[in-house]
């Protein structure tokens, strides 16, 4: 018989616990970090594996620092991330707010505006490489959940620079708002983000819900999934 998981959120400071990570809050640090394998869920399909766990949070960082660096997009102060005991931290200002997808309609009508004008900021951003600002890439999560493939190093480079910086999950609940002045205070979670063809930008923050197409809207993933494909280099 499998030993019972443990505890994951027994520890102090301890927000909450995913299939893959664990979130923490010390002041005004947030901590984000992927579960241990002695920590991976067991579930009615057996042990949990989570994809990608590490490589995940070293590209969100990467991208939290390029994008800090190159526009004036609001993006939490990254203060570290590193690895210790086969788990990767990523270490960030807690930014006060409240998720967008709680706000009602009138404003989040004046979220989008701002919102809009950052992505064109993004669009800015160009490469002839596909992926992270250091070469990891993590293809969007609909995408993920329709291939196996975890390994994407190995992808041709463009002749021009014919690719945009998106963020690549970019739901309501990844924008965090200043209920008081409704001004962007931090978008979030950027562990999907590099240098794609602009459609991969899909405008989820468009309506309340996940990062994946819903009731009659254009499910875009094996178009996305069958261009990765097809600037494999093996």
């Amino acid at each position: 018989m499998a030993a019972p998981p443990p505890n994951l959120t027994s520890e102090e400071g301890c927000l909450a616990t995913s299939s893959d990570r664990k979130y923490y809050r010390r002041g005004n640090a947030f901590i984000k970090r992927c579960l241990r394998p002695r920590e991976f869920l067991v579930g009615p399909q057996g042990i949990h594996i989570p994809r990608l766990r590490k490589e995940s949070l070293k590209n969100e960082a990467d991208s939290l620092r390029f994008v800090g660096r190159h526009t004036g997009i609001p993006v939490p102060l990254l203060f570290c991330d590193f690895e210790d005991d086969d788990a990767y931290y990523l270490i960030t200002q807690y930014v006060e707010g409240v998720s967008m997808a709680d706000l009602p309609d009138h404003q989040k009508d004046v979220v989008m505006a701002e919102l809009e004008g950052h992505l064109a900021q993004l669009k800015t951003l160009k490469s002839n490489r596909l992926g992270g600002p250091t070469g990891i890439v993590i293809p969007p999560y609909r995408v993920l959940t329709e291939t196996a493939r975890d390994d994407w190093s190995q992808l041709r480079r463009a002749n021009h620079a014919d690719y945009v910086f998106c963020h690549n999950d970019l739901s309501q609940h990844n924008i965090i708002v200043n209920p008081d002045t409704l001004k962007i205070a931090a978008i979030v979670d950027w562990e999907y983000a590099g240098f794609y063809p602009e459609y991969f930008e899909f405008p989820f923050y468009k309506r309340k819900g996940p990062s994946v197409a819903l009731g009659d809207e254009e499910d875009d993933t094996y178009t996305l999934l069958g261009f990765l494909n097809s600037q494999l280099m093996t």
